[in-house]
């Protein structure tokens, strides 16, 4: 280290002397290689003198007491000898070390006790293990004693077989060569027979001496060496009991016992792969197959098989077949029988059926002093309701009303399945109509008696008589006609004879007896169902049999769910719903289908496998009809005629179950051979943007019916340019759709005669080619319309006319008796004789 701040002065030098000394070592390795490492070996420095080195401090006591008095000023240490004065300590110097030094006494003696307690443990430690380790040692030794015991009973057991063996067989004598490997055997024997243990009759007596007779060499060991072969080298390999039992077995020609077969009952579903079949008959995979390849099948164990082969392969195997199906998840849901001391009296299900605007829903309004009808657009009923009227006589009747026009033919025939008795409501100034004919049939078809309601006589062009007469065309003859179909002539207007027609409907009650059990779970139809905004799915109910609560777990078609609430036909919610009684209700998974029936089952895992086993019968239903492949004969043909139809493409949306059904139906029979209504997509409740999105990516308009888009529903729309068309009549919606579907259709080509002309002389022009001379013969000839060039009768040709001149001047038509010239589109063989046919073709739009 060096001092250069002033130059002036001259340098000290100070140097360090290195406390390493430095070596070199060589080391050897195989195949001649060496190595020198450099070895350093450090010095350890002395603070103090050599007498501060070599003297070491006496070992301190442990303080009986915390607390130690000060020590004493220590004697000034005298001054090395390298010429280092050293300060003396000050009293706060001193009185902190003796702090210190207390403060290590008293660790000292705290490390010091724990220490003991330690030592007390690990020994108490050591005695427990030494304990445990004797009784394993001795446990170890005791199964040793038994496994030698039972080792030398299975010795003696196997000797014992052994004996039995030699006197049931041959002594033979054995052959020169062997006899000493026979005595060398025997010598091997006698040691180890000498070690039995006992002295009874098993023991063995010391042999006589024999010469030792010379030995074979030991065979060579064949085989890899492993470890576990060169530990076991001088162990001596002996049968085992079981392998000499086998050998035993096979000398004797001793046929193992075959074990008794099992026979089990297989349950065989619809369709099973050949590995479950096997599984459940716990049977070889390999059997089943071969048994099928008698039969000539090829088959792996993947492959599916139907029923019927799998009841013949349980069969031929012996075991018992159960057959089930997947639609046994619905046996016992529905149409249980109830007892009969359990049946009470029920309200009466009518049904109001007609034709439309025959007043059926203004004579329901009349029933229930209700106003309906102002709130369905343009005055015709499109929904189908339910409601429940309580009569003069306290006795309550629910009424179903059902549109009367033909597109909902469908929520007609719902309602009559449902219904006790159908009021067949005829206009007396309008007489049977197709849908009145229709209601008839339905309620025919039902087995429901029939109360016929001639409505509209109040009116001046009423004649209830003919109404009476033209029923009687389809088989309805009412009482006053000597019949046994009751007829009550009514105004919904002026609410004339209402009572008399509610009491006809009690007495047609009273003959009906209607029964049910209350006091079982819940079964009823589905009579409409739509998406509400704010409620979710909801499906106006007919409850038939039992009481449903709120609660209740429910399900109807594909759909299930756990009830809610309540809402009967005035708004008000109900804690329970009995037999006939119309009620809404809320908490279904999704929007079921009008005519579904409903039932209450007793856990959710029970409805979910309902549903499952419904819905997929519905996709594969849909996949069937999607591709069309499957089917009869019949059915590829209609396939084949309508394949090169256009298809007008829709994504409609309603309010509700049955009013979509019945649009769906009525563009369905809109359809000709050349174009058709294709629905991609409908559903119940608003549009969405999932909606919009299909309608975009299919270019297709979207049908809203009752309902409404939302606000990004609308933007999506906007921003793509799908149209939204909305209606509230299904009438415009039909009309609308038609006028598309007949834009689709190709034209009607016609044609208008203009006039003939004769050809006189053919000349040709330079640059023109030819032109043909000609005299109108009937008629007028147009420039530009369509010819054709007959000769012999025989047309060859078809074209247009190019060019048409009078007397070198170009004109737009010539009359009958003028000569003019005409030359043909791409066409030059003209002759003189030709006859030219003139015509103009339209084409004339077609509509549905």
């Amino acid at each position: 280290m060096s001092e250069t701040k002033n130059p002036g002065e001259k340098k000290l030098t100070l140097t360090l002397k290195p406390r390493t000394e430095t070596g070199v070592v060589r080391q050897s390795f195989s195949h001649g290689r060496t190595k020198q490492v450099v070895v350093e070996k450090i010095k350890r420095r002395t603070v103090g003198g050599p007498a501060e080195a070599k003297a070491e401090p006496a070992p301190v006591e442990a303080p009986k007491k915390v607390a130690a008095p000060a020590p004493k000023a220590p004697p000034a240490a005298p001054a090395p000898k390298s010429g280092v004065v050293l300060r003396t300590l000050t009293e706060e110097e001193m009185a902190a070390r003796a702090h210190a030094l207390a403060d290590s006494r008293v660790r000292e003696a705290e490390e010091r006790k724990a220490a003991e307690e330690e030592a007390k443990r690990r020994a108490s430690r050591e005695h427990i293990e030494k304990a445990e380790r004797e009784a394993a040692e001795a446990r170890k030794r005791e199964e040793e004693v038994r496994h030698k015991v039972e080792e030398e009973s299975k010795r003696k057991a196997g000797e014992v077989a052994k004996k039995r063996l030699g006197g049931e067989e041959e002594v033979k004598k054995p052959a020169p060569g062997a006899r000493l490997k026979l005595e060398a055997e025997a010598d091997d024997e006698a040691p180890r027979t000498a070690r039995r243990p006992g002295g009874g009759p098993g023991a063995a007596r010391p042999a006589a001496a024999r010469p030792a007779a010379p030995r074979a060499a030991a065979p060579k060991e064949r085989g890899r060496l492993t470890l576990t072969n060169a530990l076991r080298a001088d162990e001596v390999r002996e049968r085992s009991v079981a392998s000499f039992r086998r050998r035993t077995q096979r000398m004797k020609g001793h046929v193992a016992e075959q074990k008794e077969k099992l026979t089990r009952e297989v349950t065989i579903p619809d369709a099973i792969t050949i590995q479950e079949l096997a599984n459940r008959m716990s049977e070889r995979a390999v059997d089943v197959i071969r048994l099928l390849m008698k039969q000539g099948q090829m088959a792996t164990i993947n492959d599916v098989i139907d029923a019927d082969t799998a009841q013949l392969i349980a069969e031929e195997m012996g075991h018992t077949a159960r057959r089930v199906s997947e639609s046994d998840v619905e046996e016992g849901l529905f149409d249980t029988a109830d007892d009969e001391g359990a049946l009470e009296s029920r309200a009466p299900v009518v049904t109001v059926m007609g034709h439309v605007d025959h007043g059926k829903t203004s004579l329901l309004d009349a029933i229930r002093q209700a106003d309906v009808v102002s709130g369905e657009a343009g005055g015709i009923t499109q929904h189908i309701g339910a409601y429940q009227v309580t009569s003069a006589s306290g006795d309550k009747v629910t009424f179903i009303d059902t549109p009367g026009h033909a597109a909902f033919t469908a929520m007609r025939a719902r309602g009559a399945k449902v219904t006790d008795i159908v009021i067949l409501v005829v206009a007396a100034d309008d007489g049977v109509m197709p849908q009145t004919v229709e209601a008839i049939h339905h309620a025919k078809a039902a087995k429901v008696p029939i109360i016929v309601a001639i409505n509209k006589i109040d009116k001046p062009g009423a004649t209830p008589d003919r109404v009476r007469t033209e029923l009687l065309q389809h088989e309805i003859q009412v009482e006053s006609l000597g019949g046994d179909v009751v007829d009550v002539e009514v105004s919904a207007l002026k609410k004339t004879n209402i009572d008399k027609l509610l009491e006809m409907v009690a007495l047609q009650a009273e003959i009906l007896d209607l029964k049910a059990n209350p006091h079982r779970p819940a079964e009823g139809t589905v009579i409409e169902a739509k998406l509400d905004r704010g409620r979710g799915p909801v499906a106006t109910v007919l409850v038939q049999r039992g009481t449903l609560h709120p609660g209740d777990i429910v399900v109807a078609g594909a759909e299930w769910g756990r009830v809610r609430a309540l809402v009967s036909d005035t708004g008000a919610a109900v804690q329970s719903a009995g037999p006939s009684t119309p009620v809404e209700v809320l908490g279904f998974s999704g929007t079921p289908d009008a005519g579904d029936r409903l039932a209450v089952v007793e856990n959710e895992a029970r409805a979910r496998e309902i549903t499952d086993y419904r819905q997929r019968q519905k996709r594969e239903k849909t996949a069937t009809r999607a591709t069309g492949m499957r089917g009869s004969l019949e059915q590829m043909m209609a396939q084949a005629k309508t394949a090169g139809r256009k298809e007008f493409g829709l994504v409609i949306k309603a309010d509700v179950q049955g009013s979509l059904e019945a649009i769906v139906g009525t563009l369905d029979k809109l359809g000709t051979d050349e174009v058709a209504a294709r629905v991609l997509h409908s559903g119940v409740g608003g549009i969405s943007e999932s909606d919009v999105t299909l309608a975009e990516a299919s270019g297709v308009p979207i049908i809203a019916f009752n309902v409404r888009a939302n606000k990004e529903a609308r933007e999506a729309a906007e921003r793509a340019g799908i149209e939204i068309r909305y209606y509230n009549i299904i009438y415009d919606l039909v009309d609308d759709v038609k006028k598309a579907m007949s834009g689709l259709l190709p034209p009607t080509i016609r044609e208008t005669m203009l006039g003939n002309a004769q050809i006189l002389e053919v000349f040709k022009v330079s640059k023109v080619g030819n032109i043909a001379g000609c005299k109108v013969t009937d008629g007028t000839v147009e420039r530009g319309a369509n010819v054709r060039l007959i000769r012999d009768n025989v047309v060859v040709h078809e074209g247009k006319l190019s060019q048409l001149k009078r007397f070198k001047d170009d004109v737009k038509e010539v009359s009958s008796g003028m000569e003019c010239g005409m030359a043909f589109e791409n066409y030059q063989d003209m002759r003189q004789g030709d006859v030219i046919e003139c015509y103009r073709v339209e084409q004339v739009a077609r509509s549905l």
